[in-house]
């Protein structure tokens, strides 16, 4: 089964931990990470400071944070249907780091 992959090719901060993510596709994705920063790794996004330091990679294309914080591309391109899981596991993340 082949699976689609997706590029970012830009972003723009829109608000606090919201991100308007551009794809190859032409596609968008208007993204509010807060409900999944938790845990060792996303958790220290809460600091806006950090979590405005997102870039692009440019050899993989998805989004990355200075504290090696990332995202699948594909998880970013169909947010809307991750979003759920994403949350749930962001609390077993929290759990463990509590």
């Amino acid at each position: 089964m082949k699976h689609p992959i997706h590029r970012v090719e830009s972003f723009e901060i829109v608000a606090p931990y919201t991100l308007q993510v551009r794809f190859d596709d032409e596609t968008e994705q208007v993204i509010d990470f807060q409900p999944v920063l938790a845990g060792e790794l996303y958790g220290p996004l809460r600091d806006l400071t950090l979590f405005n330091q997102v870039k692009i990679d440019s050899e993989v294309r998805t989004l990355v944070w200075p504290n090696g914080a990332d995202f699948d591309p594909a998880t970013l391109h169909d947010w809307p249907e991750q979003i759920e899981a994403l949350k749930a596991q962001a609390q077993q993340w929290e759990t463990v780091t509590a």
